[in-house]
């Protein structure tokens, strides 16, 4: 067994110290549309976790569940995020212009008895996204990953210590888009906000690594067997323009005065996004929320759970292989954090802290075989799906993160997950929220000896195609 230390026993003390507390305070909450929790990838993190409204540094303790009679303490974290929210990508901006312009141009003229709102929209709201913005961090963005930082640092006080900072004994690893750059220095900058240990000389510390975090551009037979290939993600084409998706373009049109045929998919999609990205970089209930109802929102959601789940997911199996260097980066590094040592030796690297994108986290999540529905989302299915476990809103949001919390304990070293600050328990492991480590080693034997990243995305795209053994 692992020698628990001097930090161990100051992790226990300040577990019995802050177990349970809320750090709540009587901040009013912002007035947020009803629409919100249904964003995709574009939802805020307080989405998923709505106690952070009233008070970001809001910490549950009782998260950490190893079995309470095995004498448990962590002594190591690796944690995968995604980068904190960000402005439109030139993509989505050109589209928000379109769209702008197009309600300028071609709308009817507003009436008497328009709503105040729609009034607002048609002669008041200007588009003030510019392309130079393309996909950059913002300052909610920032301050996402500070708070995370800050709540991890209170969750896990012996393994983001003030010591561990202050010798940076903690291993950041980025992607290179400025986006998670920006998102890495900010996770630092909240750990040394939390510490009081903020030293403008120390800078910031971290490598990048685009092989690690950014695997699927590299992969082949992803990249020509489903991002190049048209008929890969068929399945949300015929979504888009099915009776669903036709019956909200025609209710948006009839409330904006456009001719149906001018209204695309795409520029209903980016309406949408107009609403999610003001309440996540203004924290602002935009005009635009008011033109769709949560059925609505629940059709446009599920647009966008299909094209994650077709491209990135499950629904080919070559999109989660292609995650195959970082699944094989994270063992190794609890591997090392968790070999036996002589005591005087030096102890483990206390965490690794990895940021990313979305297009990261969700072929990792499904290459773990996470979320995986009995039925695929298809086209034809969607009044069947409502209760399905595949919910980007609700799995990726901005400052999505998954943590692997190795323990030391006295039967062996045991490794608990959580996904977004909350416990979430591996497929073969249904009854265990901290299976022993070596028992989960077991279970993804398959992929510890295969899922070899050359191997996989080297084979003709041929044969890679839908994923069917759900």
């Amino acid at each position: 067994m692992l020698h628990i230390g001097t930090h161990g026993f100051l992790w226990l003390a300040a577990l019995s110290l802050i177990q349970n507390v809320e750090f709540c305070s009587s901040a009013e909450i912002p007035d947020v549309p009803s629409i919100a929790t249904y964003f995709g990838t574009k939802t805020r993190y307080e989405e998923v976790k709505p106690n952070l409204l009233r008070d970001p540094l809001t910490v549950n303790t009782s998260v950490l569940r190893p079995p309470p009679g095995d004498f448990c303490t962590p002594f190591h974290v690796t944690a995968i995020i995604r980068h904190g929210s960000r402005f439109p990508t030139i993509k989505n901006i050109r589209r928000i212009h379109r769209l702008s312009e197009l309600l300028q141009n071609e709308t009817s003229r507003t009436s008497e008895s328009s709503t105040g709102w729609l009034v607002e929209l048609r002669n008041r709201w200007e588009p003030w996204y510019t392309e130079d913005m393309d996909g950059q961090l913002v300052r909610k963005g920032r301050e996402d990953l500070q708070f995370l930082a800050q709540r991890l640092a209170t969750l896990l006080p012996s393994l983001l210590s003030e010591e561990n900072v202050r010798k940076r004994r903690i291993h950041f690893v980025t992607s290179s888009k400025h986006r998670c750059v920006s998102s890495v220095e900010a996770f630092q900058e909240g750990l040394q906000q939390h510490w009081g240990c903020h030293d403008s000389a120390q800078g910031y510390n971290h490598e990048v690594d685009d092989e690690l975090m950014r695997f699927f551009e590299r992969c082949r037979g992803y990249v020509e067997g489903v991002e190049n290939n048209h008929t890969a993600l068929l399945e949300v084409e015929k979504f888009k323009h099915g009776e669903e998706m036709q019956a909200v373009r025609r209710r948006l049109a009839e409330k904006l005065g456009l001719s149906l045929h001018l209204l695309t998919p795409d520029l209903v999609e980016a309406a949408f996004f107009i609403c999610s990205y003001e309440l996540s970089i203004k924290s602002i209930h935009s005009p635009w929320c008011f033109l769709f109802d949560e059925s609505d929102a629940k059709v446009l959601e599920y647009s966008f759970d299909l094209k994650q789940f077709w491209k990135r997911s499950h629904g080919h199996l070559i999109s989660s292989l292609s995650s195959c260097p970082l699944f094989h980066h994270i063992f190794r590094t609890l591997d090392k954090a968790g070999r036996p040592r002589r005591s005087t030796e030096a102890g483990p690297e206390p965490a690794s802290v990895l940021v990313g994108h979305a297009e990261t986290l969700i072929p990792l999540i499904s290459l773990l075989g996470l979320y995986k529905d009995q039925t695929l989302p298809t086209a034809s299915n969607y009044h069947s799906q409502h209760g399905r476990s595949f919910r980007t809103s609700r799995i990726i949001p901005y400052a999505a993160n998954l943590l692997f919390v190795l323990y030391d304990c006295q039967r062996g070293p045991r490794l608990q997950l959580l996904i977004n600050e909350t416990p979430l328990r591996f497929p073969n492991f249904q009854t265990e929220d901290a299976p022993l480590y070596r028992d989960v080693r077991a279970a993804y034997r398959y992929l510890l000896d295969g899922c070899d990243f050359n191997t996989e995305c080297e084979r003709k795209p041929e044969g890679r195609g839908p994923n069917t053994e759900l």
